[in-house]
């Protein structure tokens, strides 16, 4: 018996060990990746499809798909547990995440199923199969990385997050003393932003850090203290220290992105570099290319500014190749036009012609086409096409077409404008004015001036910066895109068909909604107005994800998110109207969003930029030996020079220079009668006195009283002027 019982166990094991290893293959298996990635596409395309007034079969088909992709991410989450084993699954963050997302499916389907819980929660519990779209992060090395990154530099502010937490809740509490119930000055108007509990205060709060109206809250609490007068205008003091103290915490958050930034600009050259190494191990790069386009660099300690390089640029040498197959290197007419082509003379006459044509272009009049100037601008036009067209030829006569290394077209600068070119020249053939595809060509012409970008050293550079931040920042705009779909769903979810109102807030529903209703003008009740009823949804509102993401989007912006607050605060259920502060637990979705997009994902997206840019101003001394402190140091050593002081030798002149230099005449300049004011006056214009202390309903004795300052002032300084003058000398 026990020896059936160890054969047993043996072969179990045999078989256990077998099936783990072809489980953890098939896991590792391209197969298996492009399902899982097929799945989360499903799971996005369902979530996406949700909408307000969506058909019950679409409903059902939704909750069917979710069921199943939930029995098919807890299939994979088990397959995985089983192949890997328990303590080497949990090791990796990203299957923690993929297990909190299950559970927190498999919760929600639970609890949804029961009806144990609020709408709202489920609602908010739904948000959790959004995760899942971040699944795709795990598949995708540079994606994950960077995400990885970003959860670091998460971590790297969270004091700075306190901060502001603490700072917001300090500003609460006082705005709570101060403003409490004293904006109910004016009775016919409902105001939002106000200080009256604890919720609304850190909401009017938060609004004024966004800059959001906040000029309107801080006139608003002026005149809950009297108006502009002397106990209100005290008031002020409490929002700009608010407001200076709260931007600059945001300006810590952004400097803190910043260097964020970096290290994620480092870590995606190091993947580059691992790139390149594969690459020279295979035998698939080359230093030879790189070597011919780069300008020669000093290597000495201070190298020579890019401006200097650009100057003493030598024009680009001349294929060793056929140009249209019939002119050779040594062709004379070729030699010539190459010549013509790198001339300063031609490339600044070109220049000069591009800013003709683009202003033009700008001088066109659009309504009458067949006007008098625009028949002028139109003869025009096709002498610079004509010129334009020239120097393409010449370029490609020099260079080459496109066959060989070298030639015109392997440029993309070159390709934009033989585009340009092209577009006139096809415009003008096609001389009908009813095709629409000549209107459109013809409105292509307004790309011209960017024809100068191949002439302009600087600016092409500068492009140049812009491409390559543009490829460096794609996985950021990536995250963010995902962040803000994850951000709409979850909108949809609490929102949709929720912002709906009638005109007269008395109605409730679409149904009561109709007939006309009485107004009053400006609040005037001696001034009553009929207006019909409508009901209206908000100008943006959640009902789709598409509609979610543009009204997420103009709160990203700070531009007008305070009345989608407080339209999404007041929403009640699907087709019935807002309950003044029906739901003020909503308000931390949008608080959330901010932080985390607007404030976060901008700054980072920012820093980003900023990061390329200075890489690319570097570039110049990548082959220079010392670091960029060194290279200061160096250029400020070799700046620096000694300093000269004018000392007059004849002995009247130096008293005169001796009582100018000295701290007492200095002090009686500076501080003089009237102490910080005449420093003040100093360094503002003569009238400033005027502008201080001018004053509504002044009397003629005050403005006696200036003017005789005035003019004291101004032969004070008379005086001091002819002083140095005679200390210093006019020269």
């Amino acid at each position: 018996h026990r020896i059936s019982k160890s054969k047993f166990s043996r072969y179990w094991r045999r078989w256990n060990r077998f099936c783990r290893r072809k489980c953890r293959a098939a896991v590792k298996s391209n197969v298996f990746y492009w399902l899982v990635i097929f799945l989360v596409f499903l799971n996005t395309l369902t979530i996406a499809s949700e909408h307000y007034n969506q058909p019950d079969w679409l409903t059902e088909v939704q909750d069917t798909a979710n069921k199943v992709l939930l029995a098919l991410f807890t299939a994979e989450m088990l397959l995985k547990m089983y192949s890997l084993g328990l303590q080497a699954y949990f090791v990796s963050l990203f299957n923690r995440f993929d297990c909190f997302i299950v559970c927190g499916g498999i919760l929600e389907t639970i609890l949804v199923e029961t009806k144990i819980m609020s709408p709202l929660g489920i609602s908010v519990l739904r948000c959790v199969r959004l995760l899942r779209i971040f699944k795709i992060t795990r598949y995708w090395n540079s994606l994950s990385n960077l995400v990885a990154s970003l959860l670091n530099s998460v971590r790297s502010i969270a004091s700075l997050l306190l901060l502001l937490f603490l700072f917001i809740i300090i500003f609460s509490l006082l705005g709570m003393q101060l403003f409490g119930g004293k904006f109910n000055f004016d009775e016919m108007q409902t105001r939002r932003s106000t200080f009256d509990n604890f919720p609304q205060s850190l909401l009017t709060v938060f609004q004024i850090l966004t800059g959001e109206d906040w000029n309107s809250v801080m006139y608003d609490g002026i005149m809950a203290y009297g108006g502009p007068s002397f106990p209100g205008m005290l008031v002020c003091i409490y929002f700009i220290i608010l407001f200076i103290c709260g931007n600059y915490v945001f300006l810590a958050i952004a400097v803190d992105n910043l260097a964020d930034a970096e290290s994620l600009t480092s870590a995606q050259k190091e993947e580059e570099e691992e790139k390149e190494r594969k690459k020279l191990a295979r035998g698939e790069f080359s230093n030879a290319e790189e070597d011919e386009e780069e300008p020669e660099m000093p290597v000495g300690p201070r190298p020579r500014p890019m401006s200097e390089l650009h100057l003493k640029e030598k024009a680009v040498p001349m294929p060793d190749a056929s140009a249209f197959f019939i002119f050779s290197p040594n062709n004379r007419f070729r030699v010539h036009c190459h010549r013509i082509v790198n001339d300063n003379i031609f490339t600044n006459l070109i220049l000069f012609f591009i800013l003709l044509s683009s202003i033009s272009l700008a001088a066109e009049d659009p309504v009458r086409h067949l006007s008098f100037r625009n028949q002028i601008l139109g003869n025009a036009d096709y002498v610079f096409t004509s010129i334009f067209t020239l120097e393409i030829i010449l370029k490609m006569t020099a260079y080459g077409a496109f066959l060989h290394k070298g030639s015109f077209c392997r440029n993309y600068f070159n390709i934009l404008d033989l585009l340009v070119v092209s577009v006139s020249l096809i415009s003008f053939g096609i001389q009908s004015s009813a095709i629409n595809v000549v209107k459109i060509l013809r409105v292509l012409r307004v790309l011209r001036p960017l024809r100068a970008i191949n002439r302009a050293k600087g600016l092409k550079h500068v492009v140049q910066c812009v491409f390559v931040a543009i490829r460096t920042i794609g996985n950021i705009v990536i995250v963010t895109t995902l962040l803000q779909f994850m951000f709409a769903c979850i909108g949809v979810q609490l929102f949709k068909g929720k912002l709906y109102s009638c005109t007269d807030s008395s109605k409730q529903t679409a149904a009561e909604c109709r007939g006309y209703y009485i107004t009053y003008k400006d609040g005037e009740v001696n001034q009553p107005m009929i207006q019909p009823r409508s009901w209206e949804n908000s100008k943006f509102d959640f009902d789709n994800v598409l509609t979610a993401m543009m009204a997420l989007f103009t709160v990203s912006t700070f531009e007008g998110w305070p009345e989608l607050l407080y339209r999404s605060i007041d929403s009640h259920m699907e087709d019935v109207g807002p309950i003044y502060n029906h739901r003020v637990e909503i308000s931390i979705f949008f608080i959330i969003y901010i932080i985390i997009i607007a404030f976060f994902m901008m700054n980072i997206f920012v820093g980003f930029v900023i990061v390329t840019f200075q890489e690319q101003g570097e570039q110049e001394y990548k082959n220079c030996e010392l670091d960029k402190n060194q290279r200061q140091c160096v250029e400020y050593a070799l700046k620096a020079r000694p300093l000269r002081r004018y000392i007059p030798k004849n002995q009247y002149q130096y008293k005169v220079w001796y009582v100018v230099n000295s701290t007492y005449f200095e002090y009686l300049m500076f501080e003089g009668p009237c102490g910080f004011l005449t420093n003040w006056y100093v360094h503002s214009s003569h009238c400033c006195w005027d502008v201080i202390f001018q004053h509504y309903g002044q009397s003629c004795m005050f403005k006696e009283a200036m003017n005789i300052l005035n003019m004291l002032f101004t032969g004070l300084f008379t005086v001091e002027m002819v002083l140095k003058l005679i200390a210093f000398k006019p020269k």
